[in-house]
């Protein structure tokens, strides 16, 4: 019997339950996949709570990797056996098993563990499309990263490194900031201890930076305003702190004619040829070890609820990871 996290209503973490679910044989086009690890990102948390509403009742989870253990009618390129790995955008990841679109799947390659897949092909993938086609980040750039002790943010700062961008990062504690200069990070403030935007300008000769990556949201906003050059770019891409509200055009005058953008990753992803591409690019860098998630911390797939509570407090740092 198969197991699966569910909720039934939106809410906090205690809204989760661990179910038997008794599954039916894939489907046409479906493969079944058995999970060896899946990820926590903080999209899950939204779709938990109804940041992002979704249809109820509703499994949870975005990002999983392990092997294929059944194939539906109809599907070609993969059988029994095949490592795989998918990061959505289908919601049911945190499961034993599950039956998964196979269009979906992305074959694993040899030198990538099933662990390092989930802790890094959504987050990597986010990092490629904000960085590359999004920012259009060039070498020379110092760009702003906020949470850069993050799942995200660590992954961020590598792969702004590999580009030669000049990574000034922001954390809670010196601890997360020691982990984020380990990644890279050539400046990092305590956004609780400092004036971002003042130290920002301090770095930078009062200039300012090209490129803010905020994923925190409402904290940071500000303080993201504040550190953009004129004419520069803020890329508002998540909400761990709760959603941007209330933005006001003017504001954006008021700091230097700035440019301002709230993407995510599947209007990046639409097509099967950007998703291939976008996989292709993480892996590659994967396998060079341009890449290299920092996984802080695992929980069985039976204790997502605590896990849930553990990112939602910032008590966790890098990638986390459920197992079976």
């Amino acid at each position: 019997m198969a197991h699966a996290a569910r909720i039934e209503r939106t809410g906090g973490p205690e809204v989760i339950e661990w179910v038997a679910v008794d599954l039916p044989d894939p489907g046409p086009g479906e493969v079944r996949m058995r999970t060896a690890a899946a990820g926590l990102n903080f999209i899950d948390t939204y779709h938990r709570s109804g940041l992002y509403p979704i249809a109820l009742p509703s499994g949870l989870g975005v990002e999983a990797a392990g092997e294929v253990i059944a194939v539906g009618a109809g599907v070609e390129g993969f059988v029994p056996g095949d490592r795989v790995t998918a990061f959505g955008p289908a919601i049911g990841a945190y499961a034993t098993e599950r039956n998964v679109a196979a269009d979906s799947l992305f074959k694993l390659p040899g030198a990538i563990s099933e662990e390092v897949a989930a802790a890094a092909l959504l987050k990597g993938c986010t990092a490629e499309f904000l960085i590359e086609r999004c920012a259009k980040v060039q070498p020379g750039w110092t760009v702003l990263v906020h949470a850069a002790a993050g799942g995200v943010g660590t992954l961020l700062v590598q792969w702004l490194k590999h580009l030669g961008a000049t990574v000034i990062g922001t954390a809670g504690s010196a601890e997360k900031a020691e982990r984020a200069r380990a990644h890279g990070a050539d400046h990092m403030i305590l956004y609780h201890e400092e004036d971002v935007a003042a130290r920002v300008r301090e770095i930078t000769g009062g200039a300012g930076v090209p490129v803010v990556l905020d994923g925190v949201g409402a904290a940071t906003w500000q303080a993201s305003l504040g550190s953009t050059a004129r004419r520069g770019l803020v890329v508002s891409f998540g909400n761990a702190s709760g959603p941007v509200e209330g933005v006001k055009l003017a504001a954006l005058n008021q700091h230097g004619s700035l440019f301002v953008t709230r993407p995510k990753l599947f209007d990046y992803y639409a097509t099967a040829e950007e998703r291939t591409a976008g996989v292709a690019r993480v892996f590659d860098l994967l396998g060079q070890g341009v890449l290299t998630p920092e996984i802080g911390q695992r929980f069985r797939l039976s204790q997502v609820a605590e896990a849930h509570r553990a990112i939602e407090a910032g008590e966790t740092h890098g990638s986390t990871l459920l197992l079976p």
